[in-house]
């Protein structure tokens, strides 16, 4: 564990290739946006909300990282203000320096290593783990870096592929120590947990799972869910509370206060114009005529507000609450997953390239290329034979199970289920990792097709992704 920084001399040709893709994209990303986002500003929050649209990619990072706040959502992303703290101080550094805000520089830094040894360890899962041959392990890294939102998470200013980092670790360790019949230890445990629950609370859940596949029956002992579980769950949440108190309520209360200031402005308002037009001194009447036209004018923009073609479908939660109120019970799944799910996720849409469900993009969007749907049932046929080829393998099971958890948030309680697919860097890995055990049963003749076609789909994958976010970059 020492050396899992390390780039071996075996790796040393791919990490250099992925390091200049990577370096590529979030230089496109740089400049199409520089003239903006290098000047100063009062307000970045607006600046940079108003004028990135890449997708539904939130830029809170570059927000946090030129003055810092939590801006994240606190009870999702409890402790990443805090891991963007060094960065900030970095960018505001170098704002001293040069008079600019670096914040896209400082940024790229951080996606471009997260990017890189998600590849690196992933190539490493593939040879050490799974144990398949150098080519192998070599084109299933590319095939599973060619999926769209995998590329296009390695060039936005958003959590996912910090996400996808931290869930690739704690896969690499957690096979190496199945491999070799070690336990997780609870150190090890909670300290993964800490990194990935604090970057995406959802994804803590997977390090239990990795702990609880690799430890057996001893992660079931009540002293291990205690101290390993329980202890580190209940002081991540008492903390994004005590976050959420010092940080976030005194900025929500000052909204609602002058929300509420501007409501009786408002109101007063209402209620001077009715009594100059009704002629009448009857408080009662005036009263009774200022809340009718109150909630005439509340219906009227809610009504606007919906009949709006930049306003996507919200959604019914299953109730109230920090978390559970990004729930959906009311879309359509079946359709949804087709599409976005197994559908943008590989392959971007040539219509609405990259656009956004809030901003005129519709849930599902269909392919000009008719090639494109048989380029996804060709992956997925795939991954029903990796599933049959590896079911006895224990470090695959825990890999589709972080996958089975993430299913289990967007199609089962709907999660996020209109933009599904920009959460694809959280599991898009677990299709590779499948479609893998698949090659390890192979030998002679099937494994000279099983390579050339993979080596196919990356490269159709990687041309045609890679020239849809160029267009989009550059031209559009």
């Amino acid at each position: 564990m020492k050396n899992i920084f390390k780039i071996s001399k075996e790796e040393r040709w791919l990490a250099l290739g992925v390091f200049l893709y990577t370096l590529m994209l979030n230089a496109l990303v740089i400049i199409k946006y520089y003239d903006q986002f290098t000047k100063l500003s009062n307000n970045y929050r607006s600046l940079f909300v108003k004028t990135f649209h890449i997708s539904g990619f939130d830029p809170l990072t570059y927000e946090v990282v030129s003055k810092w706040t939590t801006s994240y959502n606190i009870h999702r992303h409890p402790l990443l203000a805090f891991f963007m703290y060094i960065p900030n101080q970095i960018n505001q550094a170098l704002i001293m320096l040069t008079g600019h805000n670096c914040v896209q520089f400082v940024v790229a830094a951080i996606l471009v290593f997260c990017a890189f040894y998600s590849f690196i360890f992933l190539y490493r899962i593939f040879r050490e783990v799974i144990e398949l041959q150098r080519f192998d392990a070599s084109a299933l890294a590319i095939f599973t870096f060619s999926f769209a939102y995998v590329m296009v998470a390695s060039m936005v200013p958003d959590h996912f592929i910090m996400s996808m980092f931290m869930l690739m670790t704690t896969l690499y360790i957690s096979g190496l120590k199945m491999k070799k019949h070690l336990p997780l230890s609870r150190w090890q445990t909670v300290l993964l947990f800490i990194f990935t629950a604090g970057v995406s609370l959802s994804n803590g859940v997977k390090t239990f799972l990795a702990s609880m596949f690799t430890n057996g029956k001893r992660f079931f002992r009540p002293l291990n869910i205690i101290l390993v579980v329980v202890v580190p769950s209940a002081l991540i949440w008492v903390f994004s509370n005590y976050e959420y108190q010092i940080f976030e309520y005194p900025r929500w209360h000052s909204r609602q206060v002058a929300k509420l200031r501007l409501d009786e402005k408002h109101k007063k308002k209402v209620y001077q114009m009715y009594k100059d037009t009704a002629h009448t001194s009857d408080s009662a009447e005036i009263a009774f005529g200022v809340n009718n036209i109150l909630k005439r004018q509340a219906v009227d923009a809610y009504r606007k507000k919906q009949q709006s073609p930049n306003v996507a479908h919200q959604g019914e939660p299953i109730a109230k609450g920090e978390y559970i109120s990004w729930t959906d019970i009311s879309t359509p799944r079946t359709m949804t997953a087709v599409e976005n799910l197994f559908g943008e996720s590989i392959l971007l849409h040539q219509n609405y390239l990259l656009g956004d469900t809030l901003t005129g993009r519709p849930i599902i969007v269909h392919y000009r290329w008719v090639f494109n749907y048989v380029v996804e049932g060709i992956i997925l046929l795939l991954f029903a034979l990796g599933l049959f080829c590896g079911r006895k393998n224990k470090f695959m099971w825990m890999a589709v199970s972080f996958m089975a958890f993430d299913m289990l948030l967007h199609l089962g309680l709907g999660f996020g289920i209109n933009e599904i697919y920009i959460m694809s860097a959280h599991w898009a890995f677990v299709i590779t990792i499948v479609i893998a055990c698949l090659a390890k049963k192979l030998n002679d003749r099937k494994l000279v097709a099983f390579r050339t076609l993979i080596c196919c789909l990356a490269a159709y994958l990687l041309i045609y992704n890679t020239a849809l976010i160029v267009e989009y970059l550059t031209i559009l």
